[in-house]
């Protein structure tokens, strides 16, 4: 399996087109000269390696790594995304919190994941290996990295009509690589129905286990494209309504290419 095969088509091309505005930006702008911007984005990685760095030191003293010795089935859960996805070095790491979330980050290798520890007791194995997966797609799609440079380039310091649209196109891009990430999260559970439940929990937080709570939850989410509003909050957000990543997950479910994969990794 080709690692970027399940890369949402237009990530790529949205990256493109921001990269390109930021070039726009440096030629047309008298506060951006080349040089001053390559500075600002080599300070801007810096400051990013070096908080990666002290936030897994920090790790390190107040979350436990999923290994096969302290957390057996945990740590098959892993095996199985890193089986699936193959995203290079990685660690997975559990944190003891009262939120339901999961996120990633790291500059050079081993990439770190961090899932929280409620996770365990709302998601089925199912569920929590697409949370997993989606983070695992972040990783071996190079979004972690990218997130850093694409990040440097959008806080280039220039006029403020173009940093809000540098700033707009980078949140643009992040929303595409969500898409993506949700397809190898889909991938690594080869379950699409669980892959909208997770998410669907994801947004309930963790005191839905009803069913009640979980459909109350749908209908909430379903909901959110109604309004200009909802539309507004998305357009000024780094990840896109959950009802557009549920939609875009079935539609992705029911074409060639995710049959084939499956059928490759499975």
């Amino acid at each position: 399996m080709r690692t970027t095969s399940y890369r949402y088509p237009h990530e790529q091309l949205i990256l493109a087109l921001t990269l390109f505005l930021v070039l726009v930006v440096i030629a047309l702008t008298a506060t951006a000269t080349v040089c001053a911007s390559l500075i600002f984005i080599a300070i801007y990685i810096a400051i990013s390696a070096y908080f990666s760095y002290s936030h897994h030191q920090s790790l390190l003293e107040s979350a436990r790594r999923i290994t096969a010795q302290d957390m057996p089935e945990l740590a098959e859960i892993v095996n199985r995304g890193m089986s699936r996805l193959k995203p290079g070095e990685v660690e997975v790491y559990a944190l003891k919190s009262q939120d339901l979330n999961a996120y990633t980050f790291g500059l050079s290798s081993p990439k770190v994941i961090v899932l929280y520890s409620t996770l365990f007791h709302v998601m089925d194995a199912e569920e929590l290996l697409f949370v997993l997966g989606h983070e695992l797609g972040h990783v071996a799609l190079g979004h972690t990295w990218l997130n850093s440079l694409v990040g440097g380039m959008a806080g280039i310091p220039t006029t403020w009509s173009a940093g809000s649209l540098l700033t707009m196109a980078f949140l643009w891009w992040n929303r595409a690589c969500e898409y993506s990430a949700d397809r190898a999260g889909m991938l690594a559970c080869g379950n699409p129905e669980k892959a909208v439940t997770a998410l669907i929990k994801l947004a309930a937080g963790p005191h839905a286990h009803t069913n009640l709570a979980l459909e109350a939850a749908y209908h909430q989410i379903d909901a959110e494209d109604d309004t200009f509003l909802g539309s507004l909050n998305e357009a000024l957000s780094s990840h896109p309504m959950l009802i557009r990543r549920i939609q875009e997950l079935r539609r992705y479910a029911s074409s060639k290419q995710y049959r084939n994969l499956i059928d490759q990794i499975s």
